[in-house]
């Protein structure tokens, strides 16, 4: 693997909505992140990536862009964005926008362009098919529920495909002519000094054509659309397209939403001539999910299962590239949620889950509020829930029988609203997010969880981000944290994560997962304790007695 600048970086995602309001409305916005830099900076955050802030009607929080080139002004103004992106460079930090090109807004200039005229230029940038009662063109299910087509309005004789919401059709990548103009725009915000993007729903630009019904899965009659994505081929085409266009020719850094990918197509995804730098590692994310919905899926995963998930996935990325590590984002619940029972959630076990992702082979993205150990929040009902998806689920939960408060419970463990309340800065008003109504409401234990209090001591959550980051970037461990060999240790000792880094040094991690203690040897003499969650370390003849949810990580003699 060819080292590049990015490699022994940390990544940060902001969701601007919810980061901090600079202005009062309830609304995080641009000037509100640039006030932050700061405290980024002093995380040790190298690359910011902002969930979108194009102008949007929001209807899928900003996933749905009406103008590629505005700023909403719910966020702010274009001299904004350029201020921030300024600033952030004074700070050596780079800035990365969401690219959403799978669909847009149905406010989008193309698209009111194809309803007025669906058989001109502009109906062939999106999938319109002619119309027939009773019939679909094919019997997809869209992300969101329901299918995938909607009539197109005014024109009850036509129909559009979206996969995700109704709000965002599919923009068609069979046409040469709207590439040029996502690469067009691509290269206009390259050039503003952008340093690259995170690249949204990407595989989905590859549709299996002609359409045609897969077998369903559900009473709706529909089929889940990962049926399709299995045969659609050819999407690298598009995606190596793309790249040889906008990204190379600026060095622009690139992490990928990818599911599902082949092992011998990791090579072409992120491997040196790869369509993108990096793409992220979802399998202990999706690990558990339900073809049925999230009510039937598994609201928390086991240590076992968590560690059969990272292994499988550091074995399968091997030396082709450089992964990305997460245990939360925009569209999960909150990780210490997911990953921690919660008779179990204590500041020791979320440095646990911290160090255990942070000391894997790859990039370390974080995720705003993750540094302080945010949880998930607490639904009073469906009414408190803003999240589209969600309310879908709940519908699902319905449909299959589930009563109104056993449904909400059961999508409250996945509903990405959790990841989405506000940051929690200090405890006075809203937490510190803004002096107005924010707009989606704040979880109420910001009063325990939050900024102001967690840099204040030493020993929080916050401080133990700080340590993973600063051995991550020491110029004595660097080479072996970034780029040292992975080897599995102890791997079939019960709810026990242990592993080797090895480069010029040799680093063991160790992860007792559970509550009770346990006695482990080490397999060869300690020369130094780098990191540890607990005060103290029992270390008696090579063996280390490690409590309740220990973390530690030693270098090796």
């Amino acid at each position: 693997m060819k080292k590049q600048w990015w490699h022994d970086k940390v990544a940060y995602q902001i969701y601007p909505k919810s980061f901090y309001d600079s202005n009062g409305d309830g609304i995080g916005d641009l000037p509100g992140i640039i006030s932050k830099l700061d405290y980024l900076k002093d995380l040790g955050v190298d690359i910011l990536w902002l969930s979108p802030i194009y102008k949007s009607p929001l209807a899928d929080e900003g996933y749905d862009i009406a103008d590629y080139y505005s700023i909403d002004p719910r966020f702010g103004t274009m001299e904004d964005m350029e201020r921030l992106i300024a600033e952030a460079k004074k700070r050596d930090m780079y800035i990365l926008m969401d690219l959403v090109v799978n669909h847009c807004s149905d406010e989008h200039e193309w698209f009111r362009k194809a309803v007025q005229d669906p058989d001109g230029k502009y109906g062939n940038f999106f999938y319109i098919e002619d119309r027939e009662e009773g019939k679909l063109p094919c019997n997809w299910r869209s992300y969101f529920g329901g299918p995938v087509w909607e009539p197109l309005p005014g024109r009850p004789d036509k129909q559009y495909l979206h996969v995700f919401h109704k709000k965002q059709p599919d923009l068609n990548w069979e046409n040469p002519e709207v590439r040029r103009e996502v690469y067009k725009n691509i290269n206009w915000w390259l050039d503003k000094g952008l340093g690259g993007f995170r690249i949204d729903a990407i595989i989905n630009i590859k549709k299996k054509l002609p359409f045609c019904d897969y077998p369903a899965d559900r009473e709706d009659g529909l089929s889940c659309i990962d049926n399709m994505l299995a045969e659609a081929k050819g999407v690298g085409e598009f995606l190596g397209e793309m790249a040889r266009e906008t990204f190379r020719p600026h060095n622009a850094f690139t992490v990928g939403e990818v599911f599902n990918e082949k092992k011998e197509e990791i090579k072409d995804f992120i491997g040196e001539n790869g369509y993108f730098s990096t793409m992220f590692d979802f399998a202990e994310t999706v690990y558990g999910k339900s073809p049925k919905g999230w009510y039937d899926s598994s609201a928390f995963l086991t240590p076992e299962e968590y560690k059969s998930c990272i292994f499988a996935a550091q074995e399968k990325i091997g030396d082709v590239g450089m992964i990305s590590n997460i245990i939360e984002n925009h569209d999960e619940p909150r990780g210490v949620s997911h990953y921690i029972l919660p008779e179990d959630l204590c500041d020791e076990s979320k440095k646990l889950l911290a160090g255990v992702y942070f000391m894997l082979r790859g990039l370390p993205f974080i995720y705003q509020g993750q540094e302080i150990g945010m949880e998930n929040t607490v639904f009073q009902s469906i009414e408190d829930v803003d999240d589209v998806s969600t309310l879908d689920e709940y519908r699902v939960a319905l449909n299959a029988g589930l009563g109104e408060e056993e449904a909400l419970k059961k999508v409250a463990a996945f509903s990405r609203d959790n990841a989405r309340t506000p940051m929690q800065w200090n405890t006075g008003k809203n937490a510190g997010f803004t002096e107005g109504t924010p707009w989606l409401r704040t979880n109420p234990n910001y009063l325990r969880i939050n900024v102001e209090a967690q840099e204040k001591d030493e020993n929080s959550v916050l401080a133990f981000y700080k340590k993973l980051i600063a051995l991550r970037k020491s110029e004595e461990y660097k080479e072996t944290v970034v780029y040292g060999k992975l080897v599995p240790f102890m791997e079939q000792e019960k709810n026990l994560i242990g592993f080797t880094r090895e480069g010029d040094k040799k680093l063991l991690v160790l992860a007792n997962f559970q509550k009770e203690p346990r006695q482990v040897a080490l397999p060869s003499e300690m020369e130094k304790l780098l990191l540890n969650n607990l005060k103290d370390l029992d270390l008696k003849d090579g063996k280390i007695n490690m409590g309740a949810y220990q973390f530690i990580v030693l270098e090796l003699r």
